[in-house]
């Protein structure tokens, strides 16, 4: 049997296909490196704000990255909540940086400042500690 869809419906619903699909390579890691690795530096900006908290982190060697932290509930339950972070804080961040080599963005699975650690990703920590 043959059923007949109207062209805008079709066309609404290619449209929400594409603004999902867009939405869950986002908050995937498919845009992020297996191997994790270390950033040093001190941040320069902090936003709280959904989809995700962020940090703007300068290091000595490669400049301004932005650092991706968890939804705002996962970044929370870690213990990164507002003001335990301060612009010019010195921070360590362990993640996946992107695929992309040009692109200076790091999905952090764990920061540590002042001495104190946040585990964002606790399950996907790959070192020691």
């Amino acid at each position: 049997m043959f059923v007949f869809f109207p062209r805008r419906v079709l066309i609404a619903s290619m449209g929400v296909m594409l603004l999902v699909s867009g939405a869950y390579a986002h908050h995937g890691w498919s845009w992020a490196e297996a191997d994790q690795i270390e950033l040093s530096g001190t941040i320069r900006e902090i936003s709280m704000a959904p989809p995700h908290p962020t940090l703007q982190v300068e290091t000595e060697k490669d400049g301004l990255w932005r650092i991706e932290l968890g939804n705002p509930r996962q970044t929370e339950r870690s213990g990164f909540v507002e003001g335990v972070a301060n612009v010019g804080d010195q921070i360590v961040v362990l993640g996946n940086r992107s695929l992309d080599p040009a692109e200076k963005r790091l999905k952090a699975v764990r920061v540590s400042i002042g001495g104190k650690t946040f585990d964002i990703y606790p399950e996907r920590i790959r070192t020691g500690g």
